[in-house]
């Protein structure tokens, strides 16, 4: 039989038999994970830099994720949005007071890619206008709104035979180009505070305020897509935080739920101010067990002191890590780009051989760290240490 088809002794390729082949894998296969170490199926223990893509924000069995599932699994799993429900209250309650910014409003999502469709659609309802502005290098998801936005989508897999609207992509950093691309008839501007498959490329204060100053002049929404970088992982509630830049709506989701799926999309006062009944919806979003998970997701970041430690361990990265094939790091808290003199393809691969998991990037040069943010000095100095056995 040939070596990938299934066997009792390769569940991995019995899984491949029927799932759609579109995800480029791993040469590991995880059975258990516990705290920033993954268990493969051959026993080894690999430090995950990685975060399931950004999503175990806490790690893996954390007890107050684990006691908060099961709780309100216990009490009652579902109901819809139809039926009102404290839990889903007190979670939106806990997210706006974490992010302390004017955007008082939420809609609970299933991902971020809904979250980003129904910001985008929101924009161009309240404007009537029909055209967005992104920006180059940009990821909103693939859904059809936010893959239109996503920079490379339209060549790549996008699909559909028209976008929802015209799209004007904008350079990264570039202040100067956004009188002529941000114009009376744009609806929204969507950004990343710092992009995720984009490189961890942080776009900084100045030229997102230059954002914020543009839209202001032409009536446009400011979008922050806070998916990735969002809920803590600049070592900051948000990246608007950060960098003191507040926007008209921001979308976010992945460490919202630490692993659970859920998204929202925080409203500011001038759509907020407009909504009436029917104009969001979802089935799913803002379940009961979604929302218990994002209250404690909440609570844990905050009483054990995990910001500080993203800010903290951050910087350490940044101070100890030039060295082997490492000549920079950009990004923010624990959204880094290692920038690599060799593919990062290859320093993946050398790392992952010596048991330490980290991401690529759409950028070839740059490796990307999207840890839990329990990750301490002792794996800081793990990673120091294999990057310093590699060749330049």
């Amino acid at each position: 039989m040939d070596a990938g088809r299934a066997t009792a002794a390769n569940p991995a390729a019995a899984a491949r038999d029927h799932l759609a082949p579109v995800f480029a894998h791993y040469p590991i296969e995880v059975v258990a994970a516990d705290g920033v170490w993954l268990t493969t199926r051959d026993g080894r223990r690999i430090l995950d830099l990685y975060g399931g893509h950004a999503v175990a924000a806490l790690g893996y069995g954390h007890p107050r994720w684990l006691a908060a599932l099961e709780s309100q699994a216990r009490r009652v799993l579902f109901q819809s949005n139809a039926v009102p429900m404290e839990v889903r209250s007190e979670a939106a309650r806990r997210l706006v007071e974490f992010a302390g910014l004017p955007l008082q409003t939420v809609f609970f999502t299933n991902s971020g890619a809904e979250a980003n469709e129904n910001a985008l659609r929101l924009a161009c309802r309240i404007t009537g206008r029909g055209r967005i502005a992104a920006i180059e290098g940009g990821f909103h998801g693939r859904t059809a709104a936010a893959g239109a936005v996503t920079w490379g989508a339209a060549a790549k897999w996008y699909g559909f035979p028209r976008t929802p609207f015209d799209v004007d992509f904008l350079p990264r950093r570039d202040p100067a180009a956004l009188a002529g691309g941000i114009g009376a008839d744009t609806a929204a501007v969507i950004v990343e505070p710092v992009q995720g498959v984009g490189g961890a490329f942080d776009m900084g204060r100045e030229y997102l305020a230059a954002l914020r100053r543009r839209c202001d002049e032409v009536g446009a929404f400011l979008i922050f897509d806070e998916v990735q970088c969002g809920v803590g992982r600049t070592g900051y509630p948000f990246a608007a935080n950060l960098y003191g830049v507040t926007p008209d709506l921001l979308t976010t989701a992945k460490a919202l739920g630490a692993g659970f799926p859920v998204g929202a999309l925080l409203i500011g006062e001038r759509a907020a101010s407009v909504l009436k009944i029917e104009d969001l919806g979802t089935t799913f979003g803002g379940g009961p067990l979604a929302c218990a998970i994002v209250s404690a997701v909440i609570d844990t970041i905050v009483s054990e002191g995990l910001l500080d430690n993203v800010r903290r361990v951050s910087r350490l990265l940044r101070e100890t890590c030039l060295v082997g094939p490492v000549t920079g790091v950009q990004g923010e808290g624990f959204l880094l780009g290692l920038r690599c003199t060799r593919p990062a393809r290859q320093v993946h691969a050398e790392l992952l051989a010596r048991d330490i998991l980290a991401g690529t990037s759409g950028d070839p040069q740059i490796l990307r760290l999207l840890p839990p943010y329990t990750l301490d000095e002792s794996h800081v100095t793990r990673l120091r240490a294999a990057l310093a056995e590699l060749a330049p």
